[in-house]
């Protein structure tokens, strides 16, 4: 489930769809939760579905860490990547912002950690754009995802949580151990799949808007 204060909004016809923020989401928001309604489909699943179904599949999904595609059942399927993105995944079932987001501000995030399986160019328009999205990425940058995480984490039951109600306990509880000790941290590398092979190979995912 995406975050309440945000909507979803028409960029143009290059861009298509994008995510924005309502209202002003502090550093430390969870923006996102993978919830009970969400589609989860499994590789078996995957290959039993036409050509069509399995392009919509891939367009709007997510990898997770078991190699099931992700499918969200609102608009959080339409948040976009960007290099210097504003949210990012955890290690703990959730997204959320490691930065203030303004109120009309785009909310976007790290597509690499999504487990793609094939590269793909970017046309961001900032410095810090890699050039290319690739499957080494997680590799090459988890650490880096780490640190910002690390960051905001601490924040999270200092700011407003809409969607806090829909974390398990024992999510709750895994925060909360990384709060009183920060040597139990959960890192982002918990959610790199371990077997893709059984999907199709552009392994895209989302309603990609490269930014």
């Amino acid at each position: 489930m995406i975050h309440p204060h945000t909507q979803l909004q028409y960029i143009d016809d290059h861009k298509g769809y994008g995510v924005f923020a309502t209202q002003f989401l502090p550093k430390g928001t969870i923006t996102y939760v993978k919830d009970s309604l969400e589609m989860e489909i499994s590789p078996d699943a995957y290959r039993n579905h036409n050509p069509e179904m399995q392009t919509a599949i891939e367009k709007y999904s997510y990898t997770d860490e078991r190699g099931y595609r992700i499918v969200s059942w609102d608009f959080a399927k339409y948040v976009n990547h960007c290099c210097n993105c504003n949210t990012m995944s955890t290690g703990y079932g959730f997204e959320m912002a490691i930065r203030d987001i303004q109120p009309g501000e785009e909310i976007t995030d790290e597509y690499a950690l999504f487990n793609l399986t094939q590269s793909m160019d970017l046309q961001c328009a900032h410095d810090c754009c890699r050039g290319q999205l690739r499957p080494e990425d997680f590799d090459l940058y988890y650490k880096n995802w780490d640190l910002k995480l690390r960051e905001a984490l601490p924040l999270i039951w200092q700011v407003k949580q809409p969607l806090a109600a829909l974390l398990d306990a024992g999510l709750k509880d895994d925060v909360d151990a990384f709060l009183n000790n920060p040597e139990a941290y959960r890192s982002v590398y918990q959610l790199k799949a371990r077997a893709l092979k059984a999907y199709a190979p552009n392994g895209k995912g989302r309603h990609l808007h490269l930014t």
